[in-house]
């Protein structure tokens, strides 16, 4: 958790943007009544994937915690904690994720000790479900301030999904928030946008939220309650702009398109277009989702619609989607920037936490993680009681390539993919496709074994097996990139017999290079 905190303080200090995509499916919307959380941690950093064990504490135990600004603050410790994974999942199912979307800056203050990172881990060692943990993230920031900026946390357990959106108060030190349940049947995302606009004041089971989030607006001056208008927590804390909404909500605009195509959402609302209808909070997706349906709606560079970005001049001979950050530019005074697809080549990690009531937790909850580039990376499953991480995973510094890191096989593949995107990327997609099949064919046969064992047994079974699933993807991927050097080199492409074979720019690239300069290229008069 160390290195976790010391990049974040980093990041945050280094970098003025903010990244991340979360899904949240409620068991009703799933193919097999799964409740499932999507999480993509964007941001150029090695992590590296830890187990905290459960433990008991003594009366009166303190925990340290520091402000972004320096200040030490003491935070009581609970009799017990929970087993975690990294600071995900834990050991009774309970996933958390986050997008940042920063919103009102004036109220950021970073003299007080709570990140959003601290109240995620201290969920997941505190609390059970979802609810208990939306109260201990509420209470915590109660007592102690919040120190970070606007948040949107996902928040699942079997039975229930939950969006928690939260933003600080501008030296007052609690925090203003507001929590609704993703109704049985639907589904949502979330990309560094506060999404919570209206929300009931008078359905507990559904809404919760603090008792300021409308008189601190009022006060500050963000909502006016004689305007007429019906106070929104998204107009008020995270108010959008042309620049923020094309950054943000194409991609919840591309997430809902692909899970309810019925529904034609327009492009108008994350194009800034005037008067645009918004995205619902929550939809309805046209088919019951399947595991690999949400591993897919993290898969996407938009393409097929007028924003794809494998088409075009910015993609190259060879269609590739990723562009060199910063994403905005000018030119003669007027702004440009490229889009942000939902997978980016940045991501340091990103999981799907698979979680099901009808089972016992330690066969339920699964953490499909995968490291780098959400389009590229290969899911493997880890059960939340695991008692011990694939090494692979655990490993790596960000300034020194090794083939024994994970972060580092998948990034070398995806990197050295840019060459020849359209070629290259087929032959990773073959592999991950063979793979995330492999798990999901034999995820049955895995757990009805797991079944018939001890708690204590299945535990060890279960952790056994996603290690060598995690060595395995390892393994395949380290292979993978010496095949693309070897079957990609120097211009060039070998066959299946292993000849060496020119091939050429696709010719609706080089009809553009015609058309850009048609003398140029041209042989004779």
């Amino acid at each position: 958790m160390k290195n976790i905190i010391l990049f974040l303080l980093v990041f945050i200090g280094a970098i003025p943007a903010f990244s991340c995509t979360n899904i949240l499916v409620s068991r009703g919307a799933s193919a097999d009544s799964a409740t499932y959380l999507v999480y993509t941690n964007d941001g150029e950093w090695l992590y590296h994937l830890d187990r905290t064990a459960a433990a008991d504490h003594k009366a009166g135990d303190l925990l340290e915690y520091h402000s972004l600004s320096g200040k030490t603050f003491k935070i009581h410790q609970v009799p017990h904690t929970y087993a975690i994974i990294g600071f995900q999942m834990n050991e009774h199912q309970l996933a958390i994720g986050e997008t940042t979307f920063e919103g009102r800056l004036d109220l950021w203050d970073k003299d007080l000790p709570l990140k959003y990172w601290d109240l995620m881990r201290l969920a997941l060692l505190r609390a059970k479900t979802a609810r208990e943990a939306i109260e201990v993230m509420t209470s915590l920031t109660a007592i102690y301030g919040y120190g970070s900026e606007g948040e949107s946390f996902s928040i699942a357990d079997p039975n229930e999904a939950w969006l928690l959106e939260m933003i600080g108060t501008g030296g007052k030190g609690d925090a203003v928030w507001v929590a609704r349940r993703v109704p049985d049947g639907y589904m949502t995302a979330h990309a560094n946008h506060s999404r919570i606009g209206e929300f009931p004041l008078d359905d507990p089971d559904n809404c919760l939220y603090s008792d300021n989030v409308i008189s601190l607006a009022i006060e500050k001056g963000f909502y006016d309650p004689n305007s007429n208008e019906p106070f929104r927590f998204n107009d008020a804390y995270d108010p959008p702009s042309p620049e923020h909404l094309k950054y943000t909500e194409t991609r919840v605009w591309s997430i809902f398109r692909r899970a309810a195509p019925s529904q034609e959402f327009s492009p108008g609302y994350h194009r800034g277009k005037a008067g645009a209808k918004r995205y619902p909070l929550f939809i309805k997706p046209d088919k019951k989702l399947a595991l690999q349906d949400v591993f897919a709606l993290v898969r996407d560079h938009y393409e097929g619609t007028a924003f794809d970005m494998t088409k075009g001049m910015a993609a190259g001979g060879f269609g590739n989607p990723n562009r060199p950050r910063p994403l905005g530019w000018e030119i003669d005074s007027v702004a440009y920037s490229w889009e942000r697809p939902v997978s980016t080549y940045n991501t340091a990690f990103s999981f799907v936490a698979q979680m099901r009531n009808y089972l016992p937790d330690e066969i339920g909850g699964i953490a499909w993680f995968g490291v780098d580039d959400t389009y590229t990376t290969c899911y493997f499953p880890i059960y939340c009681n695991s008692t011990e991480i694939s090494e692979p995973f655990t490993k790596g510094d960000i300034n020194h390539y090794s083939r024994e890191s994970a972060w580092w096989a998948f990034n070398f593949a995806a990197n050295f993919a840019k060459i020849r995107y359209s070629d290259m990327v087929k032959d990773i997609r073959k592999v991950q496709s063979e793979l995330e099949n492999q798990f999901v064919n034999q995820q049955r046969l895995i757990e009805n074994e797991a079944v018939l064992l001890s708690k204590e047994r299945r535990i060890d079974f279960l952790t056994n097996y996603a290690n060598e699933m995690g060595k395995l993807v390892h393994q395949k991927w380290v292979e993978l990139g010496d095949e693309l050097v070897t079957k990609y080199n120097d211009g060039y492409v070998k066959d299946s017999s292993g000849r060496v074979q020119p091939k050429a720019y696709p010719k609706e690239w080089l009809e553009k290079v015609v058309e850009e300069d048609p003398e140029k290229y041209k042989i004779g008069e």
